[in-house]
């Protein structure tokens, strides 16, 4: 008569003719106030009417083992014992008995309101995950489902082996499950649960990933080669994983297509180019920490470059490598070999180096730095010249002491051109004019004007007379 919403008053009905034990009764009463969710799929347990009557129902559920405590229990507790045992019972759920009225009841109403997280939580918190995971399949519920109600409870609970077994006896492929384990490892990945995601790795047998976590492992927070020397067994794991991939692949290739869609794939050639980086990474680790272990090491960097970084960095390793031994020559062997491995611009890197050289004041390396390059036997006409151009560019003051070295690396120049560019880059500019006047008479005139005008600039009298006469 009031028009009010009857809703309230059949779930107070529904819930009184629960806990007087008229079970039929509560289903005809709630079915006039519970809906079925819209989505079945939904990230929640479905409305809060629904679980209050699985929470009574759960709590009203008592063990079946007689314990010294039943005896002290009220009559009504013993009458509906004994009411439990006298249902026909199925032991399955680990041993549990599961199949008691209230627990029919719960199933009842989850599978007529509830969503799937609801009836796959209520599955897991009842300890039955096999039970959980063939509902997940039969409803092809979404992988959130999965993360959500199976995945985290496990791994929180400590039964993530026992998930994996599971996973394992209802499809020994685990094809099924390929999109649930991706999902799985990404949500690792996101909460930077590394550890938990390399065991799902290797259970997967995503040899691939796995070694891409061992990389992780390796690298991640060591501020020292010093420090990785320590964690060279993740490299040993890497190669291990790589190596087990290729026998599975060349295995596979013999007989039909393997269907491995949900574990990375990846070419032969490119495993073994990855191994080859691996086997690169353990000789630059041994080799950088004995030189931070005596001392020889000099360059600090805010981020430590790895072979396992883009190109820039691959180039740093090639730098460091070489700076850090206790001359050019010791490590040159190996950086040579990063810049051939990952076809790496190799005047880029020696610039690099003889900069540092400058700023570290160790002029004498770098004629050796040069010498190197030219013995590699791969060094094009003019890199000794573009190492010498570049290391001079920005440098404006040259201590005394190494000028005379200075004029005899360029003097050792091949091309004419390169030398009075580097001489008017030091400010030599009578050794620039001297070069000048040597070249061809149209471009000994172009070349002399042009450094009577610096001389002019740079008010230097001398050098500006001798060439306005030669002029």
């Amino acid at each position: 008569k009031s028009g009010l919403d009857p809703g309230g008053a059949w779930h107070a009905w529904g819930m009184a003719c629960l806990k007087a034990g008229n079970l039929s009764s509560a289903r005809e009463k709630f079915n006039r106030c519970l809906k079925p969710p819209m989505d079945l799929n939904q990230l929640n347990h479905g409305s809060r009417l629904v679980q209050d009557v699985i929470q009574y129902l759960e709590s009203t559920v008592k063990p079946i083992l007689i314990v010294d405590d039943d005896y002290f229990a009220t009559l009504r507790e013993l009458e509906a014992a004994l009411r439990t045992r006298s249902l026909s019972l199925e032991m399955m759920c680990e041993g549990k008995i599961q199949h008691n009225s209230y627990y029919q009841e719960c199933l009842f109403y989850l599978h007529s309101y509830g969503t799937n997280l609801a009836i796959i939580s209520f599955y897991m918190r009842h300890d039955c995950m096999r039970e959980a995971l063939l509902h997940l399949l039969n409803k092809e519920s979404p992988s959130e489902v999965f993360i959500e109600g199976i995945f985290i409870p496990s791994y929180e609970s400590g039964k993530l082996h026992m998930l994996e077994n599971l996973l394992e006896t209802i499809d020994p492929g685990l094809e099924s499950w390929g999109v649930y384990l991706i999902a799985a490892c990404k949500y690792l990945q996101r909460k930077n649960y590394y550890h938990i995601l390399y065991e799902l790795q290797q259970f997967m047998k995503d040899h691939v990933r796995a070694a891409m976590t061992c990389i992780r492992f390796f690298t991640h927070g060591a501020k020292s080669y010093t420090e990785l020397g320590g964690k060279q067994t993740w490299l040993l794991k890497i190669k291990d994983h790589l190596k087990v991939y290729l026998q599975e692949v060349s295995r596979s290739s013999g007989r039909k297509k393997m269907a491995f869609t949900f574990r990375k794939k990846m070419s032969a050639t490119d495993v073994s180019r990855h191994i080859n980086t691996v086997d690169l990474q353990m000789e630059v680790t041994k080799f950088l920490h004995r030189c931070e272990s005596s001392g020889t090491s000099e360059m600090s960097s805010s981020s430590l470059p790895t072979l396992f970084g883009n190109n820039n960095m691959k180039m740093d390793v090639a730098c460091k490598v070489m700076l850090e031994g206790k001359n050019i020559e010791e490590g040159f062997g190996i950086a040579f070999r990063i810049l051939q491995d990952f076809q790496l611009e190799a005047t880029e890197v020696y610039s690099k180096v003889a900069k540092q050289l400058v700023k570290q004041q160790k002029y004498s390396e770098i004629r050796q730095l040069l010498k190197c390059v030219n013995e590699s036997g791969v060094a094009a006409k003019n890199d000794g010249d573009n190492i010498i151009l570049n290391f001079t560019l920005n440098v404006t003051t040259f201590p005394f002491f190494w000028i005379q070295d200075l004029d005899n690396l360029i003097q050792g120049m091949d091309s004419d051109e390169n030398k009075i560019q580097a001489y008017v880059m030091c400010n030599k500019l009578r050794s620039a004019y001297l070069v000048s006047v040597r070249q061809e008479k149209t471009r000994a005139v172009q070349l002399v004007q042009h450094v009577r005008q610096l001389a002019e600039d740079s008010r230097d009298d001398v050098v500006k007379a001798i060439c306005a006469q030669w002029l």
